[in-house]
């Protein structure tokens, strides 16, 4: 199961707020290391997400139906190889 990019931005969230909120050096350069690598894999998972959206919506375009399902649409062309408009 692949995480989603919500955790990795409340993640990053917190390790600036732990970075901003700490007197002590050492733990700043950890935090915005850390802050760092899960703003990267917030970026990584927003593209996976949107690839995974994307590829979804490409396979529902393809059970939509290029030509209209019923016999009462296809009086309404004049083209002779779906019917004619005047058949009635």
């Amino acid at each position: 199961m692949q995480l989603s990019s919500i955790l990795f931005r409340a993640q990053e969230a917190h390790h600036h707020a732990v970075a901003r909120a700490t007197r002590l050096e050492n733990v700043r350069l950890v935090a915005n290391v850390a802050t760092a690598a899960w703003d990267k894999e917030g970026v990584a998972g927003g593209v996976r997400e949107d690839r995974t959206l994307s590829a979804s919506a490409f396979a529902e375009a393809h059970l939509l139906s290029m030509e209209p399902p019923t016999a009462d649409y296809r009086r309404l062309s004049g083209n002779p190889d779906r019917g004619h408009a005047d058949s009635s």
